[in-house]
């Protein structure tokens, strides 16, 4: 059912299908805009099926909100879902005056997979000259990095309703049209090299998670790095697919951030992970934390 507060209008921007959420209240200046990446692993979801948040969005905010339909994976491959949220947002960028928005004033916002790809639309952005800045990400349960599945997030809720460890692996592999045999080398952390693992532990640790949050966390056995896992998952390494890897070069040119985790969530740890990121590269930084909240 429409919002009988809103308009709404379904485009192509740029070849990717949008649905733009428009309060009908005539505004004495122009409005903010938010740019929103609906979650499902790449692989499930719709304009349709978070038509209600994001009517939600644009009537309590007085805000235009673009609802991005990227194509999804398997029938399109990895990275185009991505590249289709790069597209739509650049498209709205340069228009946005055009639907009364102001340009300088638009944030992206993604749930699940849509963080992800709301966090690595901000990244690739952020060397742009040519078109306005992003003014904000809000990033809602984010999955941010798959090099440890054995974080204490992982651990606490391995088994939880809607989305455990083992399903989040197997949803991974689906998406990027991977063999879901190598999953359980995956969950052990075997799919890592050494210098790899070395390099990120900087930012990848178990002890960079608050004490309060860890209680109960056991680290994990030693296990045995097998190259041609590694080879066969490459992607997973890659900061479209991590973007908790990216340099602190472009982590530290990011716009404000605001990221929501649940406790019991298997992705909450990567949340906690990007806001210490960000803090550390001076990222102004708003973080709320819901304690009976399930991804």
């Amino acid at each position: 059912r429409r919002d009988s507060q809103l308009f709404t209008k379904d485009l192509h921007f740029d070849e990717v299908p949008v649905r733009i959420y428009l309060p009908r209240l005539p505004s004495a200046s122009k409005r903010r805009g938010v740019i929103f990446f609906h979650g499902g692993c790449g692989m499930f979801g719709s304009i349709r099926s978070h038509e209600k948040i994001c009517s939600y969005i644009a009537r309590k905010s007085d805000s235009v909100v673009v609802s991005v339909g990227y194509h999804l994976s398997p029938e399109h491959k990895y990275p185009a879902q991505t590249l289709d949220c790069l597209a739509a947002t650049v498209h709205f960028l340069k228009t946005a005056e055009n639907y009364g928005v102001d340009p300088d004033r638009i944030i992206v916002c993604g749930d699940s997979a849509g963080g992800t790809f709301a966090t690595s639309v901000c990244q690739e952005l952020v060397n742009r000259s040519d078109i306005p800045k992003i003014r904000a990400q809000v990033l809602i349960c984010p999955f941010l990095q798959a090099l440890n599945f054995n974080l204490p997030s992982h651990q606490k809720n391995a088994f939880i309703a809607f989305l455990s460890r083992e399903h989040t692996v197997h949803f991974i592999l689906k998406y990027l049209r991977k063999d879901c045999s190598m999953k359980e080398a995956i969950l052990a952390g075997s799919h890592v090299p050494e210098s790899m693992d070395l390099k990120y532990r900087k930012w990848i640790n178990p002890d960079l998670i608050p004490e309060i949050l860890k209680l109960g966390y056991k680290p994990p056995l030693p296990t045995s790095f097998l190259p041609q896992v590694h080879e066969k998952t490459k992607e997973l390494f890659e900061t479209r697919l991590s973007p908790l890897l990216a340099e602190d070069a472009v982590v530290c040119c990011l716009p404000d951030t605001c990221i929501i985790t649940c406790e019991h969530d298997v992705l909450r740890d990567d949340g906690l992970l990007y806001k210490k990121r960000l803090e550390d590269n001076n990222v102004k930084v708003t973080w709320y934390h819901m304690e009976e909240g399930f991804h």
